[in-house]
């Protein structure tokens, strides 16, 4: 009677599971289509996501045809990522599966992966193998029915993997070896009416690519036109078709200009021109989602990597338990040995209370882990910066100086604007993925100084100009007069908004108008609460796209947007800095009408104004005396910059190479204020400026560096600084804080002053 039961409940325990494993195919299934299909929309992430699911479950059940298939997806996109050895690693996971399924198409379909992986490499003899390993199961087919796959999908498997051999052969000038993969080819090819018109096309671009290494031009001519003819009769063209086109037309060139057809080869030229550009802005919006894809997996991959050790502790106290449950129900058929069993069981608990114990201490491990791989990216991210803003110190620079000339050609004129504006664009995007980190991170702090707000508004629009010329927009902007003429406000960060704002509408409008609006709400005569908007009648925002456009890497995906590039940072940036403010912003938009935004802030009042404005008080004060400046800056063009820019302004100025050069030129000159560069050789800034110190209080001393403003608040006022000035800088504000601090110098001894 026991016995019995026992088997009563081991079958209806085979049965469950049978169950279940097929419940799980069938969810692989689905999974499976719905991955395909975001990879199809571009959904990299998502589509990413989907086939690890699908790679999971295929390995929880052992099914060696869904490993197979989710390996080779996944290898397919770390190949799009150029992760290559990722996705030659997928491939081999995809082989070893295959193998076991004995399926010979996706074993042939794993080769051929791993032969194209490898034949990026010139000389790599692996390629080879890997095409000759796939030949032999592809070629298979016709000793097997079709009831997975159709004769179709062999030959086009078959031709992909010759083609593979044939354009590895040509390229290595193996051309013997080529040859016989391109007769055999072409015997598939032309057996029968061949549907598939890009491979039938990139076949004659091979061919042609043959005959032009055997140095038969006509030959390769006829090939090479032959190809061209095919692509062009597809309709819809994609990346992969404007990237072959390309190669076609520059081979004919090159080709018909070995001939000596000059008008030939300039038609084909021009026909390459046409296609690679077709190609390049395809491969710009191509490698723009690569790059966010990148991110956004990177991302993934840290959340995995935790998510995967919860699994994994999940996973073992599942098993533990399901150990425990069949204790329990063995106790309940032998009652013989409930005791044992019981004692069993206490044992069991006993030790995975302990393995718990070690997988919490894992897991307090890991979390260090992960905090220091963040810390390392933000230092990371800080010296990148660091980087790019020195030589964009001396382009958006050098561009200021040129464009001061009055000897500049309109053309000359014109492309100076061009390179400032793509320098300041550059700089603008080093930023915003800095102020995303500094706002994940809680370090943005606003400022409270005196503005004219009139007067920022000015120069905010009149830095358009080049943009609204591009884009032939207008921008319209009104003040009520009865705001304050000065307030007290953070000037950079309302800049930042406005700038924000406004150049989004720009963005989104072409042969439009923008109209920024301020209003005075009411006022004590203490606080003055305004109203900012900025509308534009561009192509506007669907509802449903609201709540979605503030997130960081969020961009409109419509149909005709492709042109409207960015990082998607501007508005989240913009979001967070208005509730700095303690405020929020409001969205108003209809499609193809237009969009508002606006936002409303409270700032104090500064009744002291002087009656004189400040950019007098700066002008006279430099050209009351000719003040002696010492500048302590490495980069050569930086020199050229600042030089430039101080004898322009009637200041005297001398350079020191290194921080050790500072020193020495002090002891022997009189200055009136030392810009100091922090990153220097020898003795850097902070040392330099150490050591002054020690014989000279009174001097000035501003750091003029490119790096991170916020990074160097901890410690720079125990080191001597008196001010801190950023690179790329703005002249007026770099003018304001030189004369403020040499008159201060003047009036009394040294006071470290925290830059605004």
């Amino acid at each position: 009677m026991k016995v019995s039961l026992l088997i009563y409940f081991l079958s209806f325990s085979i049965f469950i599971n049978a169950s279940k494993d097929r419940d799980l195919i069938n969810k692989i299934d689905s999974i499976t289509s719905s991955a395909l299909i975001l990879y199809k929309n571009n959904q990299i992430v998502e589509a990413f996501n989907k086939f690890n699911e699908v790679k999971d479950i295929s390995y929880s059940i052992n099914d060696h045809y869904g490993k197979a298939i989710s390996t080779l997806h996944l290898g397919n996109i770390y190949k799009l990522m150029h992760e290559n050895e990722n996705a030659e690693s997928s491939y081999l996971s995809m082989l070893e599966s295959s193998l076991k399924l004995k399926d010979n198409y996706l074993i042939a379909q794993a080769y051929f992966n791993l032969g194209n992986l490898n034949k990026l490499d010139i000389y790599n003899s692996e390629a080879v193998s890997y095409f000759e390993k796939a030949l032999i199961h592809i070629s298979k087919y016709k000793t097997l029915d079709y009831s997975n796959y159709s004769i179709t999908q062999y030959e086009n498997l078959y031709i992909k993997i010759r083609i593979g051999l044939s354009e590895f052969y040509v390229e290595n000038k193996d051309l013997d070896e080529a040859l016989k993969n391109i007769l055999r080819t072409e015997e598939v090819i032309n057996k029968d009416i061949y549907y598939n018109t890009y491979l039938e096309s990139y076949f004659n671009f091979v061919y042609g690519k043959y005959f032009v290494k055997k140095q038969l031009f006509n030959s390769a001519n006829e090939k090479f036109n032959k190809a061209a003819d095919l692509m062009n009769k597809i309709k819809l063209l994609k990346y992969d078709n404007y990237l072959l086109l390309s190669k076609i037309y520059e081979s004919l060139s090159k080709s018909y200009s070995a001939l000596g057809n000059k008008d030939e080869a300039y038609n084909a030229l021009l026909q390459y021109d046409y296609f690679n550009k077709k190609f390049l802005n395809k491969e710009r919006v191509r490698e723009t989602s690569i790059n966010k894809s990148k991110f956004l997996l990177a991302d993934y991959k840290n959340e995995a990597y935790l998510a995967n050790r919860e699994q994994l502790h999940q996973a073992e106290i599942a098993g533990e338990i399901k150990k425990i449950n069949i204790v329990i129900i063995t106790t309940l058929i032998l009652l013989t040995i409930s005791l044992i069993v019981l004692c069993r069981y206490y044992i069991l608990k006993r030790q995975l209370s302990k393995a718990l114990k070690k997988q919490n201490s894992e897991l307090i491990f890991a979390k260090n882990e992960a905090l220091k791989s963040s810390e390392l990216k933000s230092k990371f991210i800080s010296n990148v910066s660091h980087e790019l803003r020195t030589p964009l110190y001396g382009v958006v620079g050098l561009t200021s100086l040129l464009l001061n000339s009055d000897k500049l050609s309109k053309r000359e004129g014109k492309h100076l604007k061009s390179l400032k504006y793509s320098g300041d664009y550059l700089l603008n995007l080093v930023n915003d993925i800095l102020q995303v980190g500094k706002m994940e991170a809680e370090k943005i702090e606003l400022k409270n100084i005196s503005v004219n707000l009139r007067s920022v508004i000015e120069s905010i629009v009149g830095s358009f100009d080049y943009r609204l010329q591009e884009t032939n927009n207008k921008i319209e902007f009104s003040i009520d007069k009865n705001i304050p003429e000065q307030i007290k406000c953070d000037e950079v960060r309302l800049s930042q908004v406005l700038i924000n704002l406004i150049g989004n509408s720009v963005k989104f409008t072409h042969c439009g108008i923008i109209h920024l609006r301020i209003k005075l709400l009411n006022t004590d005569g203490k606080f003055a609460s305004l109203r900012f908007e900025v509308e534009d009648n561009g192509i506007g925002i669907a509802k449903e796209k609201f709540k979605t456009i503030f997130d960081n890497f969020s961009q409109l995906e419509e149909e005709n947007n492709i042109n409207y590039q960015g990082t998607g940072l501007g508005l989240s940036i913009t979001k967070n800095l208005i509730e700095l403010f303690n405020s929020e912003v409001e969205v108003e938009s209809e499609l193809h009408k237009g969009s508002k935004f606006s936002f409303n802030v409270v700032f104090e009042i500064d009744n002291n104004i002087k009656s004189e404005s400040i950019k007098n008080q700066i002008k006279a004060f430099s050209e009351n005396k000719k003040y002696n400046i010492l500048v302590a800056e490495d980069n050569k063009i930086n020199q050229i910059v600042t030089k430039n820019l101080l004898k322009k302004e009637g200041y005297s100025c001398e350079i020191a190479i290194n921080g050790e050069k500072a020193l020495e030129a002090l002891n022997k000159n009189h200055y009136d204020l030392i810009l100091m560069d922090i990153n220097m050789p020898v003795m850097n800034g902070n040392d330099a400026t150490k050591a002054i110190r020690k014989f000279n209080t009174k001097i000035p001393i501003v750091a003029l560096t490119a790096s991170n403003i916020e990074d160097l608040k901890g410690g720079y006022k125990a080191i001597g600084y008196n001010d801190i000035i950023t690179k790329p800088f703005d002249n007026y504000e770099f003018f304001q804080t030189i004369s403020t601090e040499i008159e201060n110098s003047k009036e009394k001894d040294f006071k470290l002053v925290i830059a605004s």
